[in-house]
């Protein structure tokens, strides 16, 4: 598949493992990511939050190390080994010398597939996990993102927090946690992915004699698609500023409509020359912080706008915001729209040279069978006409939004 469209090698296991690789020659990392296709929005309401402890679980030992050898194993390779849990994701990934790329591969399997999970680390774990928690509640922008994503999605396992709830989370055995990887982190679930100095054959060889490819993936209940919230909701807590967050219905994540979305995102809130910086913060200095961004998902998506300002400046904030947005989707300049799609194209091709991004776009293989190359989203990019902009406008931001907003107590 090492065409301009189709940039990258990809293979299936029997059991479904899907595994995929970009090769870099001249390069001299390897980047490794693990994903499974299994997230938050997977979890049964006693379960919230158990896909990220086990995130947190997997890196206290394995069959053959406890937690010290493997942080040591993990160390010595000099690189950086990490994960993340969404609603949709969780990766695990590592960052090393090419040379070092079977030693890292086998660390980080070994961790998923045969984990130690031993119940004196879960027990101080869930304190680190429980201090988490608090620091969201510490953090204003991301306490409000919570409160807004669960007024958007009530009802659904997409509105809950990723990390669960401190009831949830003090309810979990080690053997639940067990249950649930062995559940959902095999087979057809698994997606292997790699890039840089590293042959696809090897990759493959590497993966296939693995106990990968032995393991299936246990039933799971079916995603059931949101629906999306609107209206607004007012919170107030200690805090110094006003936190707006505001959602609007939007594109899923294999959508043709992905590069129009891109530059819409763009020009309304992706830098500084983004009209809502310029108007808002540059103009008038009404908050600090100011800017829009897109979330895709499976069978949903959401076009967000989010501001911090001081509690006098709300109402004027909010008065200027809606105005700006009604402004917009009547129409918007040529210029403006030529110079965000200038700022995403140097993005994707400087995009290019990471090789930790590259085999992070390799994950998109869990939402799409065929993913594309910068290059080609280059040209997509490039294609879009102010006349596809003002549509995408008039289709979802003409429309009622879901408010969140929280004035200090």
């Amino acid at each position: 598949m090492q065409t301009e469209q189709h940039f990258y090698d990809k293979s299936t296991l029997d059991n479904g493992v899907q595994i995929a690789s970009r090769e870099l020659p001249k390069a001299q990392t390897v980047a490794i990511g693990i994903f499974m296709d299994v997230g938050n929005r997977d979890e049964a309401p006693h379960q919230a939050g158990i896909a990220h402890a086990l995130e947190h679980m997997v890196f206290k030992g394995t069959d053959k190390l406890d937690v010290h050898e493997l942080a040591e194993s993990l160390d010595a390779l000099g690189g950086n080994a990490n994960a993340f849990t969404s609603r949709e994701r969780t990766c695990f990934h590592i960052h090393v010398l090419f040379e070092d790329w079977k030693k890292a591969i086998r660390l980080i399997s070994d961790m998923l597939l045969h984990p130690a999970l031993p119940n004196d680390e879960w027990q101080r774990e869930r304190e680190v996990i429980f201090s988490e928690m608090s620091m969201v509640d510490d953090n204003p922008d991301e306490w409000v993102y919570d409160q807004h994503m669960a007024q958007v999605f009530a009802g659904n396992p997409m509105g809950t927090p990723v990390l669960g709830s401190r009831e949830t989370l003090g309810a979990f055995s080690v053997q639940d946690l067990r249950d649930y990887l062995n559940q959902h982190y095999r087979g057809g679930n698994v997606l292997i992915a790699a890039a840089g100095r590293i042959s696809h054959q090897a990759l493959l060889a590497e993966v296939g004699q693995s106990d990968w490819a032995q393991a299936k993936a246990g039933e799971r209940e079916a995603r059931v698609a949101p629906v999306m919230h609107t209206g607004k909701h007012a919170l107030s807590r200690q805090m110094e500023q006003a936190q707006v967050v505001a959602s609007w219905a939007s594109i899923h994540v294999t959508s043709a409509e992905k590069p129009v979305a891109w530059v819409v995102n763009q020009l309304l809130g992706g830098s500084m020359s983004s009209v809502l910086f310029r108007e808002i913060r540059e103009k008038r200095g009404l908050a600090y912080s100011i800017g829009s961004h897109l979330s895709t998902y499976t069978d949903s998506g959401l076009f967000g706008i989010s501001a911090s300002t001081m509690p006098e400046q709300l109402e004027p904030c909010l008065e200027v915001l809606n105005q700006v947005m009604a402004d917009v989707c009547q129409g918007v300049s040529g210029d403006k729209i030529t110079r965000a799609k200038r700022q995403l194209i140097v993005q994707f091709r400087m995009g290019m040279d990471a090789v930790e991004g590259s085999m992070m776009q390799l994950g998109g293989l869990l939402d799409d069978e065929i993913i594309y190359s910068p290059l080609v989203w280059v040209d997509k990019v490039q294609a879009v006409t102010p006349s596809q902009v003002h549509e995408f406008l008039q289709q979802y931001l003409a429309t009622d939004a879901a408010w969140t907003i929280a004035t200090p107590s």
